[in-house]
């Protein structure tokens, strides 16, 4: 749906086998977090031997891809992984665009700020401004959720047709998610008529947040969004989020226009 990940090479390039499997392998240890695995885990789900995927552990160990414990049996994400994530961060055009607003958004606000990435299905946390309060939240730079549960994702699924969306159903977050295509399709549509998302509680309990499509590309890859819990929201308080994060991406836009002449349109 705009900067997904492909799953394919494209038509005509023979895939490699061995690379393939490598970036499989980061995957499934990225997607785990705080779970190590065990090497006969790692081979089972991406159903190579045992012998292979012990090689193939133990390269990328030699590299910083992949850690291991004392006693060599449990394995996890590398420093290597998280080098690389950062020089995206600081490489991206966009990113360095909008990193200065999300602090004037912040201390505007007082609550915490979002910028996310649309990949596939799912959104990708590239920064955070965390509120002056305490607020705990699901997400973090780097992390991955859906983007049916949450003010950024819909935000951006709002951008583009109704028929891209998956068949469904979704994964439930609280007792508050859209986990059918009519329900986060009629969602999307009081979206695009209101010109921002809303998610009243639909990715973690006592969580609103407010999403705002950048538009400096079409459609729109990337979003912000503020979080505030229910027990700080008041009309006053919504209202002038909504004033305030309007005005931020309107200025977020104009300045990314000039800001990222000249530099490569990544696809």
């Amino acid at each position: 749906m705009s900067e997904s990940v492909n799953s394919e090479p494209p038509r005509g390039v023979r895939e490699v086998k061995s690379a393939a499997r490598t970036v499989d392998l980061l995957d499934v240890l990225a997607a785990r977090g705080d779970r190590p695995a065990r090497l006969q885990e790692l081979a089972d789900e991406l159903g190579v031997p045992r012998s292979s995927m012990y090689a193939l552990l133990q390269t990328l160990i030699a590299r910083g891809w992949v850690r291991t414990d004392v006693t060599g049996s449990l394995y996890g994400i590398g420093i290597r992984a998280l080098l690389t994530g950062t020089s995206y961060l600081d490489t991206d055009p966009y990113v360095r665009s909008v990193r200065p607003f999300l602090d004037e958004a912040s201390d505007a606000l007082g609550e915490t700020i979002h910028l996310g990435r649309l990949d596939g299905f799912d959104v990708a946390y590239l920064a955070t401004r965390e509120s002056h309060e305490y607020l705990r939240t699901i997400s973090r730079v780097g992390r991955r959720l859906p983007a049916h549960i949450g003010a950024l994702g819909k935000a951006l699924l709002a951008e583009r047709p109704d028929d891209e969306l998956p068949p469904g159903p979704y994964e439930q977050s609280t007792g508050r998610t859209h986990t059918t295509r009519e329900a986060l399709a009629a969602d999307l549509a009081g979206i695009r008529e209101r010109g921002h998302s809303v998610d009243r509680e639909e990715g973690v309990d006592g969580i609103v947040g407010f999403g705002f499509a950048l538009r400096y590309a079409d459609p729109a890859h990337d979003a912000i969004s503020c979080s505030v819990p229910v027990v700080r929201l008041t009309p006053e308080h919504e209202e002038r989020i909504v004033a305030v994060m309007g005005e931020t991406r309107a200025k977020i836009e104009a300045t990314a226009h000039r800001g990222t002449s000249g530099v490569p349109d990544w696809r």
